[in-house]
């Protein structure tokens, strides 16, 4: 087996092993469903990961179903992905306050190799200092009528996932690009600005960790919406998400990652390079100064 990863990794791998099975045999979703007696949504759920299958035994007649020669090798392959898929997850307790599809992305980004992200409107979230992030949901609380409660739990997963970045092995090889508007926007007054570029600043300072800036006086394409695009060393093909309203998507479709892609490169191209995007947040931290 591959070295250790998380629940949601384990399921979604689980679940791509099932759906070839399933095309080798040549019958739809909705004909396994019926044959065993399942939900047609409860198994396309399974199939993307989304859901485990909590009964060893709804795995085996469903294996036994798609292929009953499977090698054993296989088979016991299959039963400790499943094993693994049961497993807690780190972020669990802050499962309630997340919204809708953020559990499948936040399990998944703890075992990418890779992060992609354009963020057009504030700082992104990795970059986030606690002061930052803490006003953007305080601001946002009585049109989104959360709760303290919801807002801390936030703020506390929002610092804990900056681990990613930060941690002395396998840390993320993170690659933002943000548009001027996200770093010039006030957030929380002067002294939170501050404190934010320099944050930025010492992370981009990090091997693993590439910020750029796309100043407002380049002319180039500008994705409307916030996306992140996630690579894995192994697995699982890429995956692709972006925010929506009160949720967000997440989806591995070849034609919308290679799109998005396509979007990251050509913003990456135009941005401010690495060096010169520290520059311009010193300048703008003399600005507010």
């Amino acid at each position: 087996m591959a070295a250790k990863r998380g629940a949601t990794f384990r399921r979604r791998e689980l679940g791509k092993e099932l759906r070839k099975l399933r095309d080798k045999k040549g019958e739809t979703l909705q004909e396994v469903a019926k044959a065993l007696g399942f939900s047609h949504t409860k198994l396309a759920r399974v199939e993307i990961g989304e859901n485990d299958l909590p009964r060893v035994s709804d795995l085996e007649a469903l294996i036994d179903h798609l292929d009953p020669n499977l090698p054993k090798e296989d088979l016991e392959t299959l039963l400790q992905l499943h094993r693994e898929s049961l497993s807690k997850e780190p972020w669990t307790p802050y499962k309630a306050y997340m919204p809708s599809k953020m559990p499948t992305f936040r399990g998944l980004e703890q075992d990418a190799t890779v992060m992609r992200a354009w963020q057009p409107a504030f700082v992104f979230g990795l970059l986030q200092t606690e002061a930052y992030a803490r006003t953007l949901y305080q601001i946002a609380k009585p049109v989104d009528e959360t709760t303290s409660e919801y807002i801390e739990q936030n703020v506390r997963l929002r610092m804990e996932r900056k681990e990613l970045i930060t941690r002395s092995e396998d840390a993320l090889e993170l690659r933002v690009i943000m548009d001027e508007t996200a770093v010039r926007r006030m957030v929380g007054g002067p002294e939170v600005m501050l404190a934010q570029y320099e944050e930025i600043v010492k992370l981009g300072e990090l091997d693993n960790v590439t910020v750029q800036v796309l100043p407002h006086d380049v002319v180039t394409y500008r994705a409307e919406s916030n996306f992140i695009l996630l690579d894995f060393a192994e697995a699982l093909d890429p995956v692709l998400q972006v925010d929506m309203w009160n949720t967000i998507s997440v989806t591995d479709e070849r034609q919308d990652v290679q799109r998005n892609v396509r979007r990251f490169d050509a913003m990456r191209d135009s941005a401010l390079p690495p060096a010169r995007t520290a520059g311009f947040l010193q300048q703008l931290a003399r600005e507010w100064k």
